[in-house]
């Protein structure tokens, strides 16, 4: 009786795990697809799949640990657009590409460390910071650009063109690399847990003698990198770069998050959460195509599938205060 009892609760307690779920309705909705249309669980168009997401991937992160501590960057698409731009710019110009896109990861940092930085100056909510943000990034990259776009003509592929055993490819390693990264930061290390303590009750961190405007501005930083490196993948796919590159991407961003099980109030949330919340993207996005559903019902399925994560979130909150 008891060998019963503790099997269904360690199975409630599988069930209740966010990434778990995401699992399951990660495999539902392939074998669902796979069966209409068997093009699905061909390894090139899986290949494709983890490819697609790779970008996602590393910009989620940052926004894990912006989330996390009781922040948001809404800018970093705007950011990425810059970014790129320059890296475009400059390769464009015969700079060698390794210095350009160290430039462009530098503007990418520099960007982060203004969105954070105002906001803990000024004490203004990120989220205001980093929308007024989005028109200072796009006005500079339209002014440099002057509103065109920026081909590299194939002098920087090789990101996004590698591919291990002619199979895997290096972008979606380097978004694993950034995940492991991320998730050793946040479960290993001081700043980790000053992410946590800041995202719990930041007045309870400082009370306890966490500096907690150094550690948001790091924050902002370590999320300004990942920008960066995100916006290098993108021109090494792409192989162009405009002031829109990078748009919407954000908004995507937070939304792999929220489906990842961090709720938007911080203080709880786990990399793996985010890996599965941008997966599961990726996965519908491609199953809506292969069923030939209209694109249009691509950005729908995000936002119902972020409500339904937040109201998921809420839920469970409640009835964790109900039974405390």
């Amino acid at each position: 009786m008891g060998n019963s009892e503790n099997r269904r609760s360690l199975v409630a307690k599988v069930l209740q795990t966010q990434w778990v779920l995401l699992l399951l309705v990660i495999a539902l909705i392939s074998i669902f697809t796979g069966l209409i249309n068997p093009r699905f669980f061909r390894v090139a168009n899986i290949v494709n799949i983890l490819e697609q997401i790779s970008t996602l991937g590393v910009v989620a992160s940052g926004a894990t640990i912006l989330i996390i501590s009781g922040n948001f960057d809404i800018s970093v698409g705007a950011n990425i657009g810059l970014s790129s731009c320059i890296m475009a710019m400059l390769i464009k110009s015969n700079v060698p590409p390794t210095f350009a896109i160290l430039i462009g990861i530098t503007v990418a940092i520099s960007g982060g460390l203004f969105v954070g930085a105002t906001s803990v100056v000024f004490r203004a909510p990120s989220f205001i910071v980093s929308l007024a943000s989005i028109g200072i990034f796009q006005g500079i990259a339209l002014a440099i650009t002057q509103a065109t776009l920026q081909s590299i003509f194939g002098k920087f592929e090789g990101l996004g063109s590698i591919r291990f055993f002619g199979v895997i490819s290096l972008v979606f390693v380097v978004s694993i690399a950034v995940y492991l990264v991320v998730h050793f930061i946040l479960k290993y290390t001081k700043l980790g847990r000053r992410v946590y303590a800041i995202g719990s009750n930041s007045r309870a961190a400082y009370l306890s003698g966490i500096d907690v405007s150094k550690s948001t501005i790091t924050f902002f930083v370590l999320n300004g990198l990942l920008v960066g490196v995100a916006a290098s993948m993108l021109l090494s796919r792409i192989g162009a770069a405009q002031a829109s590159t990078g748009a919407g991407i954000e908004l995507q961003a937070i939304g792999a998050v929220v489906i990842g099980g961090t709720p938007m109030t911080g203080g709880k949330g786990r990399i793996i959460g985010t890996f599965f919340g941008v997966l599961l993207m990726g996965v519908i996005s491609n199953a809506l195509n292969m069923l030939q559903v209209s694109p249009y019902f691509q950005a729908f399925t995000t936002g119902l599938l972020i409500i339904l994560s937040v109201a998921a979130s809420a839920f469970s909150q409640k009835r964790g205060l109900a039974t405390a």
